[in-house]
């Protein structure tokens, strides 16, 4: 029998990006990496796409059996070497610690030229105008907040729920479209100046529903219709409507 949802998203950059999101969530030193700590919750995050039946790279998978691998080895006891010799005993963390460090150089070079890329478009020059009408306080929004956040908070909400028995996976002829859910969320934040606990986007147990909401939150994220706020790692999310959006879905 097929799956209700077969669902790939463009959103994820890969598996060292989920790497180094764990690295900074869990204050992890980069240079000492607790392998079995940081498989643990690698293995959480690809527990949680697999079961939203999410299509997920080949590569995410490589890198758990790469993770798992070393954490086995770490866990070998560790040959006595003779004091009278050069022998080295490499760290079978060497070659994963060099590719993160690489990675996040040219993820933090990329960062910033996309920073000046967005400084640039917003300069511009005009005569002085006195804007008193238009003085307001914007609400803050947090782009740090990422896809990883956002499966994070799906895995603890499922905990925090105890939906430890199996999904409604029956097949059902009327999917939930997701336009519609899409308008749902739109009128569900709205009602709420203060923002909505993304546990409550999520009343009901059912795996078509679940991964419809999921994929309209990101829909609407994408849009800037909605954002995503998180105070600090392991806080809860909240939703906010954007004020100034005018949204109607487009296909």
């Amino acid at each position: 029998m097929q799956p209700a949802y077969q669902v790939k998203l463009d959103s994820f950059e890969g598996p060292l990006d989920l790497l180094l999101h764990l690295i900074k969530q869990y204050e992890i030193d980069i240079y000492d990496i607790p392998v079995a700590q940081i498989t643990k919750q690698y293995m959480h995050y690809i527990h949680t796409m697999q079961q939203l039946e999410l299509n997920i790279a080949s590569e995410y998978l490589v890198m758990a059996s790469t993770l798992i691998a070393l954490k086995s080895q770490m866990l070998l006891p560790k040959q006595d070497l003779d004091e009278e010799t050069d022998d080295y005993m490499e760290d079978p963390r060497e070659e994963l610690m060099q590719r993160l460090i690489e990675y996040r150089k040219y993820k933090e070079a990329a960062e910033e030229l996309k920073k000046r890329e967005v400084e640039s478009h917003q300069i511009y020059t005009r005569p002085p105008v006195i804007f008193e009408d238009l003085r307001k306080e914007q609400p803050p929004v947090n782009n740090d907040v990422s896809i990883y956040d956002m499966l994070g908070a799906l895995h603890k909400m499922m905990e925090r729920k105890q939906w430890d028995q199996p999904l409604d996976t029956t097949i059902k002829r009327a999917e939930i479209p997701i336009e519609e859910r899409m308008e749902e969320i739109v009128t569900i934040v709205k009602r709420s100046s203060n923002g909505i606990v993304f546990d409550q986007l999520f009343p009901h147990y059912s795996k078509q529903h679940i991964v419809v909401t999921f994929m309209a939150l990101l829909e609407l994220m994408k849009h800037n219709t909605v954002y995503c706020k998180q105070e600090k790692s392991f806080d809860l999310l909240y939703i906010y409507y954007m004020e100034e959006t005018k949204w109607k879905y487009q296909s």
